[in-house]
């Protein structure tokens, strides 16, 4: 099987546009919120968009290009030079968006336990009934 090389003689990323696009804003340390605020979206958005449950238009990609300093080729397409994977020049804010990462989806778990306990106990009253 051949193996498709890019321009720079190296294998194209794999990961999906949000994959990249998760990994290269938490590359410059920001936080969604952040990222949210510069590009003129909900914070929501950048949470569908990395979860490949959207995809930013035009004028948001454009937009994406200049907030993270990304070639939008390797973005898109996963082709040519990746962002430096680090922790960026300040370290705090590359940990604050991971805790706030973290937080986010320590809510959303609660959330969905909540509806489990209330689910169990509805049905646990059907059946005393």
């Amino acid at each position: 099987m051949a193996v498709i090389r890019t321009l720079h003689n190296q294998p194209p990323d794999a990961d999906t546009l949000g994959g990249r696009l998760s990994r290269t804003r938490e590359s410059k340390g920001l936080a969604i919120s952040v990222v949210a605020r510069r590009v003129g979206v909900k914070p929501k958005t950048i949470q569908e968009w990395e979860s490949d449950r959207s995809e930013p238009s035009v004028e948001h990609l454009a937009l994406i290009e200049r907030v993270l300093d990304v070639n939008l080729v390797w973005l898109l397409h996963g082709v040519g030079e990746a962002p430096v994977d680090d922790v960026g020049p300040d370290p705090m804010l590359a940990i604050a968006a991971q805790m706030e990462k973290l937080q986010k989806m320590h809510a959303d778990t609660a959330q969905i336990i909540e509806r489990l306990q209330r689910e169990l106990r509805r049905l646990a009253e059907e059946r005393d009934l």
